[in-house]
């Protein structure tokens, strides 16, 4: 994928905030300081386009992001940190769900799972949402080179029994060393493109 323009657009606290656009959309979920915004930053070349903090619960609004003119990057709030004032966490659920619902260009939701952690009830919460919603998302699991191959791997299984799929459904990925970052493009790509040919749209390719 190759990059040409990537630049932050605006943060959104309701649907009135939200960009009126037909650009299809690829949103990022996830606990916090699970890596959201390194895996962002990463998959754009980009250092600091989106925000990364060692202090969880630090994305408290949705931000966009443009990519190359045709479509948007949404890191959404990072939600289960216990230190986060119980009034903000309130409101980050109602603001996730009421923008993964009316979204209508919304072609990907890109879950976001620590290679260290075991699935949280939050997230099983979040898996089953999206899945009585028929949203399409896909499992990506950050901070991959912080474990072993093989620890990885026991990882993966312990995740995937937690979650009841397949160990294959689970893309690793290291903002360190850029492992999975192709792979987590294929994907996106294919959401992209797929979108592009429901609507009939001719002209530059989405991806190239």
């Amino acid at each position: 994928m190759k990059i040409r323009s990537a630049e932050f657009i605006k943060s959104a606290r309701c649907p009135e905030d939200f960009p009126r656009s037909e650009f299809p959309e690829v949103a990022f979920v996830g606990r916090s300081n699970v890596g959201k915004s390194s895996l962002i930053n990463t998959l754009l070349n980009r250092r600091r386009l989106a925000q990364t903090s060692n202090t969880p619960g630090r994305t408290r609004l949705i931000n966009y992001f443009e990519i190359n003119n045709l479509f948007y990057f949404v890191d959404l709030p990072g939600y289960g940190y216990a230190r986060v004032p119980l009034a903000i966490k309130k409101e980050w659920g109602p603001m996730i769900e009421r923008y993964l619902k009316i979204r209508e260009n919304l072609v990907l939701v890109l879950m976001i799972l620590d290679a260290r952690r075991i699935p949280s009830k939050g997230d099983e919460m979040l898996k089953q949402w999206l899945e009585c919603n028929s949203i399409p998302f896909r499992y990506v699991m950050t901070k991959a080179d912080k474990l072993s191959s093989n620890e990885f791997l026991q990882q993966r299984r312990r995740i995937s029994d937690a979650f009841n799929v397949l160990q294959e459904d689970f893309m690793p990925f290291s903002a360190l060393t850029g492992r999975g970052k192709e792979n987590v493009w294929k994907v996106i790509g294919a959401a992209l493109e797929g979108f592009r040919n429901s609507k009939g749209y001719a002209g530059e390719a989405v991806i190239d």
